[in-house]
């Protein structure tokens, strides 16, 4: 057979599933947002459209905050954003608080890994969605890994060539070569903030402490855009709104100094009450 028949064979068995399998396409960059922390941004370059993006890490790394951020620029933006919460551990109050425009979030309550990704695969098909996240991170990583690949290849396959950015959300990277971004985020540093003590007189209780920043480091693990740098991202000055949003006892925080002694007075006066008078 030559070679001329040979390909006019393939080009017909293929026709109708491969345009022009031999023709050579140069891969085009894909289209990126950004995430909200200008940190990231410079790292990355931001996170492309029409690819999986891998977001790793141990708890309290950061990776929740890196995608209520990126929810909130895409949301107020106003593209319709989409979270498959695989565990049901989405705040939505403090996402609010952050900057995500709720009403424009679709929340994906899941109970079992299983539920989350057949939720994925029928809102990646459906389409019309700016972004799309799958939160596995507080999925154990043995139950994550257990994924089969050919159902992130599926996945993979669905968002080519969309407008989508696919977040996915675990303690390990579980995609491998399905993944055009993955980044790896650990916490550094964490930074407390201990209420003032202005009074002679001590408060026989413990002085609570609120959390008032923390530093993280972000390494690029694989990138299409080929730009790999450490880079230290510092929460409590790139990422004041996720850090507000993040405090649940930010109102206790509001009070005045002056408030706050005179509300220690109180609590040893009524301590020192008792103490006297036990009955």
């Amino acid at each position: 057979m030559s070679v001329s028949s040979l390909r006019l064979h393939v080009e017909s068995a293929l026709a109708g599933r491969v345009v022009s399998p031999f023709r050579f396409r140069e891969a085009s960059a894909p289209e990126v947002v950004p995430t909200g922390i200008a940190a990231l941004d410079e790292l990355t370059g931001g996170l492309p459209r029409g690819c999986l993006t891998e977001i790793c890490g141990p708890p309290c790394s950061g990776k929740t905050s890196i995608l209520q951020s990126a929810l909130a620029a895409r949301t107020q933006a106003t593209e319709a954003c989409a979270l498959v919460d695989a565990q049901d551990g989405f705040d939505p109050v403090g996402a609010q608080q952050s900057g995500i425009e709720l009403s424009r979030l679709l929340w994906v309550r899941c109970q079992r890994i299983n539920q989350a990704l057949r939720c994925v695969d029928l809102l990646l098909h459906g389409g019309g969605f700016g972004l799309v996240a799958l939160d596995l991170g507080d999925i154990p990583a043995r139950l994550a890994r257990q994924v089969q690949l050919n159902v992130w290849f599926r996945m993979r396959r669905a968002v080519e060539s969309t407008s989508t950015v696919f977040v996915v959300l675990a303690q390990e990277t579980n995609a491998k070569s399905c993944a055009s971004l993955v980044l790896r985020v650990e916490k550094e540093a964490t930074a407390w903030s201990l209420p003032t003590q202005k009074t002679e007189r001590h408060a026989v209780h413990t002085l609570g402490c609120l959390l008032d920043g923390s530093a993280h480091s972000a390494e690029m693990v694989r990138s299409f855009l080929r730009r790999q740098k450490p880079l230290s991202i510092d929460r409590a000055k790139n990422y004041e709104p996720a850090g507000t949003g993040h405090f649940q006892l930010s109102s206790d925080q509001q009070l005045k100094e002056k408030e706050l002694s005179e509300t220690e007075m109180q609590t040893a006066e009524i301590f020192e009450k008792r103490r006297q008078n036990p009955g």
